[in-house]
């Protein structure tokens, strides 16, 4: 049935024979086949198969490159290989990926016949979507960069005000632009690192008495100074952070901005509502006592979210960033993960549950939502042993759950590894690429600015000698990085060890 659907024609010979009012001639880059007209009917949106409805010579040139007439074959310029896919989905109704085909070349060919992706298996239409996805974002940051280097190249008044505004922004955003943003970077990774080690501090037990009696002694007051500052160059470098941001509201909106906010926020709050008094108490001579505790607890917890401080190593960590990059893609690896988690716990709780409770008389499993506990300890191997079975049927389901936890574990963790090993290569060579950018930018600068100087002192008279143009230690070390980077390159191209196909 596939080869009465669509044939390959190996001879010329054999074109002879053909009945052109049964079959139709698709020539593709010079590969010919043969397909029945009612196949071609079955599918009238494609390109293919609006051949069907051409009744001249300016219809058929509006759907294929070429018409034979004395031969009746239709000729297409397009890719032999590719076509494969198509011909696979005429014949067999079943549209699938290459292996060695690119991703983005198949959704132009599948464009380009008119075959929607609707029909394409569950899987290969998932890594299509994927893949779409990747470029569309690495397009829509390209072409942000190239306005933003668009605006950049406009000649506009060198105000005061803008050179100020630019020198904050390489020294915020960009910590490979001088001195300066290596600096402020470096005293953010130090205020991170000193707010969690004074929040973990806080916890200790003299600390908490003294909070508890509300005394405070000469550590307590230490540890507040230490707070504050740290408090005090966050929220400094959050307003400087929002002063530079050429777009007001997307800087309100971006994730690792609200974290800092919801950082920097309780501090301002604790200072604001205090846990101690009087008034409130007056006011509430039966339940300020209750009242004051909430009060407490509430100011505790805002303490505590000092913690998210920790999120803001991820503009300066390539790891942090593409942890968060493998979360985001890798989203329904996670969610079969988690799936099969619950499915097994939901299996091996009433099992368990039986076994100790019912056939032993076991307290420990009174109940199954209790057993939920130690199952999902159990088939996560971590086993804190605070619930154990004692019974021979129960060891067994023991066991057969901690078999079954690390296969589940297993099952989803290659998938999650190559999608992180990609994400970070790219991430890598998305840096490299930009810090590529900045030294030839950089360095086109010092060019212009060389040669600037040169037609100005050949300006200014005869016997006025032409200064030489000359590099600072800056542009001589941009341009130092700018070859190590170009061999590193080199070097790595020589030396790369690509994934297997599957993992993309």
């Amino acid at each position: 049935v596939y080869y009465q659907r669509a044939q390959f024609i190996r001879r010329p010979e054999d074109l002879l024979s053909i009945d052109h009012a049964a079959l139709a001639v698709i020539n593709v880059g010079g590969n010919r086949y043969t397909f029945p007209w009612s196949t071609l009917e079955q599918f009238p949106l494609t390109r293919l198969g609006r051949l069907c409805g051409c009744r001249s010579p300016e219809d058929i040139a509006s759907i294929c490159d070429d018409y034979d007439e004395a031969r009746k074959e239709f000729f297409f310029d397009r890719s032999p290989s590719a076509f494969r896919v198509i011909l696979n989905f005429l014949a067999a109704g079943k549209l699938r990926l290459l292996r060695e085909m690119c991703i983005l070349s198949l959704h132009d060919e599948l464009t380009y016949w008119g075959v929607e992706m609707a029909y394409m298996e569950r899987c290969c239409k998932r890594k299509m979507y994927t893949r779409i996805e990747e470029v569309h974002e690495k397009e829509r940051r390209r072409q942000e960069r190239r306005q933003k280097n668009a605006m950049q190249r406009v000649t506009v008044e060198e105000t005061q005000y803008r050179k100020v505004m630019n020198w904050l922004r390489d020294m915020v955003e960009n910590p490979q632009s001088g001195l300066p943003g290596k600096i402020f970077a470096c005293l953010s990774v130090i205020m991170v690192a000193v707010t969690v080690v004074s929040l973990c501090i806080s916890t200790m037990p003299d600390l908490r008495e003294e909070e508890d009696r509300g005394e405070c002694s000469s550590k307590c007051y230490n540890m507040f100074i230490i707070e504050t500052v740290c408090v005090a160059w966050f929220s400094l470098e959050f307003i400087l952070r929002f002063i530079q941001a050429q777009s007001k509201l997307d800087f309100l909106r971006g994730p690792l901005n609200i974290i800092d906010a919801m950082a920097i926020l309780p501090y301002y709050v604790s200072l604001v509502v205090t846990e101690k008094d009087p008034e409130l108490e007056h006011e509430r001579p039966g339940g300020g006592k209750g009242y004051l505790d909430k009060l407490g607890l509430v100011l505790r917890i805002l303490r505590a979210l000092r913690i998210l401080y920790v999120m803001r190593l991820a503009r300066h960590s390539l790891g942090l960033q593409t942890l968060g990059l493998t979360v985001r893609r890798s989203t329904r690896e996670f969610g079969l993960l988690l799936l099969f988690l619950c499915v097994a716990v939901t299996l091996f709780s009433p099992l368990v549950h039986l076994a100790e409770s019912e056939l032993t008389g076991t307290h420990d499993f009174s109940s199954i939502p209790a057993s939920y506990w130690w199952a999902i300890i159990s088939m996560t191997t971590v086993g804190y042993g605070d619930m154990v079975p004692r019974s021979i049927p129960g060891q067994v389901v023991a066991l057969s759950s901690i078999l079954s936890g690390i296969l589940i574990m297993a099952f989803p963790a290659t998938s999650i590894f190559h999608m992180f090993s990609r994400s970070y290569q790219e991430l890598k060579m998305e840096h490299d690429r930009l810090f590529k950018e900045e030294c030839v930018a950089a360095a086109a600068a010092a060019a212009a600015s060389g040669e600037q100087q040169e037609a100005g002192g050949e300006g200014g008279g005869e016997n006025s000698a032409p200064p030489k143009m000359h590099l600072d230690k800056d542009n001589m070390h941009l341009l130092e990085s700018l070859a190590l980077l170009g061999k590193g390159g080199e070097a790595a191209g020589n030396n790369n060890h690509s994934l297997p196909a599957a993992a993309f």
